[in-house]
């Protein structure tokens, strides 16, 4: 499997076996090695100019950021401009299935935190050396958009993304972990910013990990009965991941492990993009008229979000000293979070 990211407070898990995913109840530690690797860390030094020419960069391919279906694939080719530092060219689409354009032709955000997702694993396997097989875990992840004006017009079409990456840590060959920051900009403006920080893990210790987790992966999900799609910002009802919660606030996550996007492959737990859409749906059903736009989000994954499992979603609004209203969002499974996230409706923009 080498599908996507998982997140785990996630920390964040992006996995091979998801597309975005959640943090295992106990999550790898980045800091040491899986029982099956002995090899040193070594940690490299943040990104700088080296002195020495751009050494190569390359073509994304589906394999290198785990979509199989190219349609959902934004990176399109990267160049190394020094030790840790590329240029990503990415593609964002003026139309997109489930990345759809929000009312009055407004990009839709998430494609920074999936564009980030993509990007990530593709340098970690191209320039760091990360087999196939590996699993990727992202431990927390967040964007803001830099601009009050994120429209088709201004957010779609050619991308250029400057990554930085930095606390890097290798094993023999092989990326462990690093965190990365992305710079997005289209013309030369700034659209938007986000960091985050990943760790890798083989096949056999994501095997020793998950246990019998793993032999369920594929198996059907009892698809419930989403909430109005006008209520959640979306217009297709399959693209809605919250239901109604059947007893008192909030929402049951909503599993349709047959969307082309959301379950692009078989998967063990929730993936990570699912989490990250609740919490974005549920933003927008607390907000008056289901009006928001998720122009910040932060995120943080604590376990594994278990595909059999009843997962309850709540959100709050709150209030800053300096009267910022943000809106705060939890996944709770057994009685434990599973996901927590801060989102705000209000640009940072760019003086």
């Amino acid at each position: 499997m080498s599908e996507g990211i998982s997140f785990i407070a996630d920390r964040t898990v992006i996995g091979t076996s998801s597309a975005v995913g959640t943090v295992p109840t106990q999550a790898p530690d980045p800091a040491s090695p899986p029982e099956d690797q002995t090899d040193p860390l070594v940690l490299l030094p943040d990104s700088g100019d080296t002195g020495q020419p751009p050494a190569h960069g390359g073509r994304a391919t589906g394999e290198l950021v785990h979509r199989p279906d190219a349609d959902d694939a934004f990176p399109v080719e990267w160049t190394r401009l020094a030790e840790h530092r590329y240029l990503v060219v990415a593609d964002w689409p003026a139309a997109h299935r489930f990345f759809a354009p929000l009312p009055g032709g407004v990009q839709d955000p998430l494609l920074v935190a999936e564009t980030m997702r993509q990007t990530a694993m593709m340098l970690a396997h191209a320039e760091y050396g990360v087999p196939a097989d590996h699993h990727f875990v992202m431990w927390d992840m967040e964007y803001a958009l830099a601009t009050s004006g994120f429209g088709l017009s201004d957010a779609s079409g050619r991308v250029d993304v400057l990554v930085e990456c930095s606390e890097v840590q290798m094993r023999a060959r092989s990326l462990a972990g690093m965190r990365v920051r992305l710079t997005f900009r289209r013309g030369g403006r700034l659209l938007a910013t986000s960091t985050g920080s990943l760790s890798c893990t083989s096949d056999r210790a994501y095997r020793r990990l998950r246990g019998d987790r793993l032999e369920s992966a594929g198996d059907p999900v009892p698809l419930l009965d989403g909430v109005p799609p006008g209520r959640v910002g979306r217009r297709d009802p399959r693209d809605v991941v919250l239901a109604p919660s059947g007893e008192g606030p909030g929402w049951r996550l909503r599993l349709d492990t047959s969307h082309p996007t959301l379950f692009a492959r078989a998967n063990d737990h929730v993936p990570g993009m699912v989490l990250l859409e609740a919490a974005r749906q549920a933003a927008v059903a607390l907000s008056p008229g289901g009006h928001f736009l998720p122009a910040s989000l932060a995120i943080a994954f604590h376990r594994y979000a278990e595909l059999d499992e009843p997962c309850l979603v709540r959100a709050r609004h709150e209030t800053s000293p300096e009267g910022d209203v943000s809106i705060h969002v939890e996944g709770v499974q057994g009685q434990e979070a599973v996901f927590t996230a801060v989102l705000g409706d209000t640009p940072e923009v760019a003086g």
